[in-house]
């Protein structure tokens, strides 16, 4: 099917060869829509000359020497990324609001012959269709809420769910984060809150809404990501599924999921100052000499039972509105096969 000639709307994406942002830099690595490549056409610092200008000197100074930066950047990705492309290739490119830097790209693309069209409403209008998309489906998700204390392997039991054949919303991984003060992965930085939001989006419009979802159950954030409202709503709403295994069981895992921590023990010495004011010096004093001896054991021991278990014990019942008639599943392991096991009987649940 051939592109629309009249203005593009966002149900006309799969039409298009490539979709285009021709956004700043940091625009971009701020948000986007999925799939896209960056092709500015003003970099990051140009822009802000280019918004200088028009503040002090008026639009058409501004658009003089903002052309020409235009004009450069565009020459320069046609012979660079465009180079090789067909003469029906078809390109949809947008801005911000689709205007004159998309709109501009749009012209020197259609000169070359290129059949290129421009987003109506730009990055604007798609991030409002991101909010509606999960504000509408979001309410309409079968979920089944896995829940279990710190340490009883409920993202790992998400992903043998997935790999079982299993609709998963595995917000974690969306995340970047494991959700709790620890949760931070290594050498990865979080998403932006509307990246965060645009993976969302896309993941909620690819499942079957008349088939369960397993998900885990979070709090309102994780890490700096915040939950969206309809999401967290419709969470503390679902049935749940409490995984129960032996503080043994739970710590073993601990010292394996998390054992990176133990790679820097400044960095883990300095998150635990964090609980002097819940804790108490002296607790915490213990706990930083474990961190800095790497002593991983008796830290995670410790940071379980006097930490995690007593704040999860209040949590639970206090938000999850069918936590009075959960379903619970005993696990005597929380190695490969005892998480793969978790999984299959989840499954035979239904």
């Amino acid at each position: 099917m051939s592109p629309p000639r009249g203005p593009v709307q966002i149900a006309d994406l799969p039409l298009f060869d490539t979709v285009i942002d021709a956004r700043s830099p940091a625009e971009f690595a701020l948000d986007h829509l999925p799939g896209a490549i960056n092709c500015p056409v003003l970099s990051d610092e140009e822009r802000v000359i280019v918004g200088t200008l028009y503040k002090q000197q008026g639009a058409f100074e501004a658009r003089r020497v903002g052309g020409a930066m235009v004009a450069a950047n565009l020459a320069r990705h046609l012979q660079q990324v465009f180079h090789d492309k067909p003469p029906g290739w078809k390109p949809l490119v947008y801005c911000w609001r689709g205007g004159l830097r998309s709109g501009s790209m749009v012209a020197w693309l259609r000169l070359v012959g290129w059949d290129a069209q421009q987003l109506a409403g730009g990055y604007k209008r798609y991030r409002g269709h991101v909010i509606e998309q999960i504000a509408t489906l979001a309410p309409r998700l079968q979920l089944r809420l896995l829940c279990g204390a710190t340490g009883s392997a409920k993202t790992r039991v998400l992903q043998a769910l997935a790999a079982q054949g299993a609709q998963v919303l595995d917000l974690e991984a969306l995340a970047r984060h494991k959700g709790s003060m620890l949760g931070a992965w290594p050498g990865q930085a979080q998403p932006s809150q509307k990246a965060f939001e645009t993976q969302l989006a896309e993941q909620l419009m690819r499942l079957n809404l008349s088939q369960p979802v397993f998900i885990e159950a979070e709090s309102r954030k994780i890490g700096r990501i915040t939950l969206p409202d309809p999401l967290l709503e419709r969470m503390h709403q679902a049935p749940c599924i409490e995984i129960v295994a032996s503080e043994a069981a739970r710590l073993a895992f601990l010292l394996r999921d998390y054992a990176y921590l133990g790679d820097d023990a400044a960095a883990l010495a300095a998150i635990l100052d964090r609980l002097r004011v819940v804790h108490g010096h002296e607790v915490v004093n213990r706990w930083q000499d474990w961190a800095r001896s790497r002593q991983l054991a008796p830290l995670f021991a410790e940071l379980t039972r006097l930490h995690y278990d007593p704040h999860y014990a209040r949590s639970q019942g206090g938000r999850l509105r069918q936590w009075a008639t959960r379903a619970q599943l005993r696990a005597e392991a929380l190695d490969e096969a005892g998480i793969s096991a978790l999984a299959a009987a989840l499954l035979a649940r239904g």
